[in-house]
């Protein structure tokens, strides 16, 4: 990793754990919202008692909690490089008394597991956020015993996820955002066709296959929207943290009339689009 990928790193573990208390708050609404990818990562791993499965990028503890709860007989290690977002994966563990969950501060591109040392590794929306993705997940292909699986979901395009462009598309609107250097954390960054299936055969991994998981996530209005948004994206936090009260707001009637468009039923439904990769050692 180099210097600036390291600075990165940096950046990703400070602005998590900032977030860590607003994903704290609205954990129960983001896992219903992310429920279906975490079900199909478990299903596709398919952990069987005795194995040892190592959840990357766990942030509050999903899907590594649900396999927990699945596998009893099974050990479940949660990884993430945010202590505070461990914190809480580790206090939602001690409330439902899963004693095979435990959860380690770490980075992906070093972990610390021998070689040839794990079952099954899952990674729900954590690889857009890696600075260095092919060393990532190199160092997954590494900890992995021959046979074991991987199991991970990145975001489709843009246009198939309202839920975060009908916010940037505001953003926008008002604040000028310079383009981020190339290779930087993004949340579609991975979502050019076969881009994933290119990068786990490159680091290793065969029988790689691919298929995408469409839905809506249902907020009560857009008035829910934009608070959730504010207290759990550290992106939206760093940059509303620079902006006055003026901007704020015109930013918030923009997207307020944006979003009015599509309340349905007294509700607000947003669509999302994410594709789910399986692959082997």
């Amino acid at each position: 990793m180099n210097k600036q990928q390291s600075e990165i790193r940096e950046q990703q573990r400070a602005s998590w754990d900032k977030s860590s208390q607003g994903w704290k708050k609205w954990d129960a609404f983001n896992m219903n919202f992310l429920k279906p990818m975490g079900d199909g990562i478990s299903l596709l791993l398919d952990t069987q008692p005795g194995q040892h499965v190592v959840d990357i990028a766990t942030g509050t503890g999903e899907p590594g909690l649900t396999i927990a709860r699945m596998v009893p007989e099974a050990r479940i290690t949660g990884v993430d490089i945010s202590e505070g977002m461990m914190n809480v994966a580790m206090e939602k563990a001690m409330t439902e008394g899963l004693t095979n969950y435990e959860a380690v501060v770490a980075d992906v591109c070093n972990l610390p597991f021998p070689d040839n040392s794990i079952d099954n590794i899952s990674c729900r929306f954590g690889f857009m956020f890696f600075p260095d993705m092919l060393l990532a997940v190199t160092e997954m292909f590494r900890v992995l015993k021959p046979g074991g699986h991987i199991a991970t979901c990145v975001w489709d395009n843009a246009e198939a996820n309202f839920w975060v462009t009908a916010m940037s598309l505001s953003v926008k609107k008002f604040i000028e955002i310079p383009p981020p250097p190339a290779g930087s954390p993004g949340m579609f960054r991975c979502a050019a066709p076969g881009y994933m299936t290119d990068l786990l055969q490159t680091a290793g991994f065969y029988a790689v296959r691919e298929k995408k998981i469409e839905g809506q996530v249902i907020y009560d209005s857009p008035q829910h929207y934009w608070t959730l948004t504010n207290e759990i994206s550290p992106t939206l936090m760093a940059i509303m943290e620079k902006t006055d009260e003026s901007t704020r707001l015109a930013i918030k009637n923009d997207l307020f009339d944006r979003l009015d468009k599509h309340i349905s039923e007294g509700i607000l439904p947003m669509n999302y689009s994410a594709i789910m990769l399986y692959g082997k050692k």
